[in-house]
């Protein structure tokens, strides 16, 4: 059983209040290196908005190119309910994916991959022969920034999996951040790789960037059309981890 399946996003997980006491400041990661190009993966849309919109806005603001790509089109994240029917969730998350990178300065139309929803461990390696793709034809100084590869959802476990394989062959430097991480562990746990972990910190344009970014994902933020008993897949439990002044990488 996954971490995330034992403390699954609709069960109270570890409070915001609890990291902020522990402390989540590590050593300064500098997007002022400038890379040739940010690429940056996302599982699902939003991921990329949640866990490296600031990162996306400050490279864009230093006039660092960003290309966003999207693994699927999160068609799968209402199950059966009769108002977000597979078809009408993809075309809105892609929709509010736009309305979000474009908030973040991000003019970029996403590479969609098209794999399914919930089954990207399946299509992982063909996920890492188009990351890896993409990498060499961007050339030198590239970074991809990803889920990481221990995050606990499986797309998220496999999408960071197939960016790593895919920069350890074409040479792009990977950048991991965390997600679900900060619902299921907990401050200074074992499993989570913390001396690699670098902060982001952000400006307060960049900040105020980022949280009308994440505004724009009704879908997953909001109870679904017609159903105001039906609870949001992101509660505010867990939006409080990634509306952080920070973000946190792995490299």
């Amino acid at each position: 059983m996954s971490p995330l399946q034992r403390t699954p996003p609709d069960r109270p997980g570890t409070a915001e209040h609890d990291w902020q006491v522990w402390g989540t400041t590590f050593p300064e990661f500098d997007p002022a290196k400038r890379p040739h190009h940010l690429v940056v993966v996302a599982p699902h849309p939003d991921d990329e908005t949640l866990g490296a919109g600031g990162l996306m806005a400050t490279c864009r603001a230093r006039g660092i190119p960003v290309l966003p790509v999207a693994v699927t089109d999160g068609e799968a994240s209402h199950p059966r309910h009769p108002s977000w029917t597979p078809k009408v969730l993809a075309a809105q998350r892609i929709e509010e994916t736009r309305r979000a990178l474009a908030t973040l300065g991000v003019t970029t139309t996403p590479i969609r991959l098209g794999l399914p929803d919930g089954a990207v461990t399946a299509h992982e390696s063909a996920l890492t022969a188009a990351i890896a793709g993409l990498l060499t034809d961007l050339g030198d100084g590239v970074w991809c920034a990803t889920t990481w590869r221990r995050d606990g959802h499986p797309d998220h476990d496999a999408t960071g999996r197939a960016a790593a394989a895919a920069c350890a062959s074409a040479g792009g430097r990977l950048l991991e951040f965390p997600l679900w991480m900060w619902h299921w562990a907990v401050p200074g746990d074992p499993t989570v790789p913390w001396t690699r972990a670098r902060s982001v910190r952000l400006s307060p344009h960049c900040h105020r960037t980022k949280s009308a970014a994440i505004g724009h994902f009704r879908s997953q933020t909001e109870s679904p059309p017609g159903d105001p008993d039906h609870p949001p897949v992101l509660g505010e439990h867990v939006l409080a981890h990634w509306r952080r002044t920070s973000e946190t990488l792995f490299v």
